[in-house]
């Protein structure tokens, strides 16, 4: 393992270059907190440092993007009641993220960037917060970090853990070095029965527990604000179309079966949002060349001639408010070639009637629950999407029928916090 993570630290520099640009780009592109944007190179101000000096010998627990950060922060509360003296420290790798965690933070928790996997970033930090445990979610695997918290004898655990059949072949062709690392974890918290058999494959040597999806234990704020459509489109605004957490080719395929499902529903209106903001130009370009009159969220602008149409929320952290304001929620990265899929949890808890490409290799188990309660319409391929909106967006019933159905399934398979939380609580004994 020493002489894979010396060739691995060898050529890290070489795809850090490939790699920058792009983060310039997405920084400079996308909203979100970029205060401290220096701490993903492990450069902490004076400031910060006398500040998280508050939360060392606690929990980091480290998660990405936004939807991981919202069950880091579930996570994180529940860890406090458990544990009220124990600080916690939640790290991010995107603005977006890092936005969201800061706008929520419990008491007793603070907010920094996960540096790159540089050693000496990764040392800085782990130096500074000094955590008793270290808690990654889902498939942040990063050698470093993992082996230098092991050194200075920090637990770790990979929780929420998931891995494709896709990404599963990946690791197996690189076994001799993945094996090994995952077994440098002391805990693996799958997310269902296949992960687990999967991640085990990889490394048997590794403690792979199922602990389920943490994801089906998440909540809907009560107080939570629907968006006033009426705003955008008028009173005649019914019924509310979402395209939510679209991604390249998919608004394309939604908004050309929005103009053929207005030759039957003339009242309805369609709602956009791009899983990435900073393609809302890209978007916009499209919906204006099909002659959809649009409003842009983020700037304000109108665009085209006549009543608004469709609503390019090109914006971040309003999915639940639009969700809730929708009579039916397309997901996705499930269409127009993608199957990787969404998170399809926070429609089914809001009792939305949820439209979804019928493969979704990174949510299975979630599609797998849903279908099996008939509470999920799927289509096979493109050219069914139009047949199956119409048949929903024409009978309010069938939707309301379908909405709860999917609440209740979710429900049934809540219960993953308890049991990751008892498995954590074994290492920090």
């Amino acid at each position: 393992m020493r002489i894979l993570l010396f060739f691995y630290n060898l050529i890290l520099p070489l795809g850090f270059i490939f790699f920058l640009p792009g983060l310039l780009w997405k920084l400079w592109r996308r909203p979100g907190w970029k205060k401290t944007f220096s701490e993903r190179f492990g450069c902490f101000s004076r400031q910060r440092k006398k500040e998280l000096t508050a939360y060392q010998n606690g929990i980091w627990i480290h998660a990405v993007s936004v939807g991981e950060s919202v069950i880091a922060l579930a996570l994180s509360r529940k860890l406090r009641q458990r544990y009220p003296n124990l600080p916690i420290v939640i790290s991010t790798g995107t603005t977006t993220g890092q936005d969201l965690v800061r706008k929520q933070l419990p008491e007793g928790v603070a907010a920094i960037f996960c540096p790159m996997d540089f050693l000496w970033m990764v040392c800085r930090t782990l130096r500074l917060i000094k955590p008793r445990m270290l808690v990654i979610f889902e498939t942040e695997i990063w050698p470093n970090l993992i082996v230098q918290a092991q050194k200075l004898q920090i637990k770790t655990a990979l929780v929420n853990a998931r891995l494709s059949d896709h990404s599963a072949k990946g690791y197996m062709r690189f076994k001799f070095f993945f094996g090994p690392l995952l077994a440098k974890f002391d805990l693996i918290a799958a997310q269902g029965a296949g992960d687990q058999e999967r991640f085990q494959k990889v490394s048997p040597q590794a403690n792979v527990v199922n602990c389920g999806n943490l994801k089906f234990d998440q909540s809907v704020p009560g107080d939570l604000q629907a968006v006033d459509l009426s705003e955008v489109f008028g009173t005649t605004a019914s019924p509310v179309l979402l395209g939510a957490s679209t991604h390249p080719g998919e608004e394309a395929v939604i908004a050309a079966s929005f103009l053929e499902l207005r030759k039957s529903i003339e009242s309805l209106r369609l709602v956009l949002i791009p899983r990435h903001a900073e393609r809302g130009g890209e978007v916009a370009e499209m919906l204006k060349k099909l002659n959809i009159p649009l409003l842009r969220r983020s700037s304000g602008e109108q665009i085209g001639e006549g009543n608004t149409l469709c609503l390019l929320a090109d914006t971040t952290g309003e999915m639940l408010k639009f969700m809730k304001s929708a009579d039916v929620v397309i997901m996705g990265k499930s269409l127009a070639g993608h199957d990787e899929g969404h998170n399809l949890i926070e429609p089914a808890l809001l009792k939305k009637a949820i439209v979804t490409g019928h493969k979704l290799r990174n949510f299975r188990f979630l599609l797998q629950v849903l279908t099996q309660k008939n509470a999920v319409k799927t289509v096979a391929d493109d050219s069914e999407l139009t047949p199956a909106l119409l048949e929903l967006l024409q009978n309010e019933q069938l939707r309301s029928n379908l909405g709860n159905a999917a609440y209740e399934a979710i429900n049934e398979h809540a219960g993953a916090s308890a049991k990751t939380i008892e498995a954590l609580d074994k290492l920090l004994q």
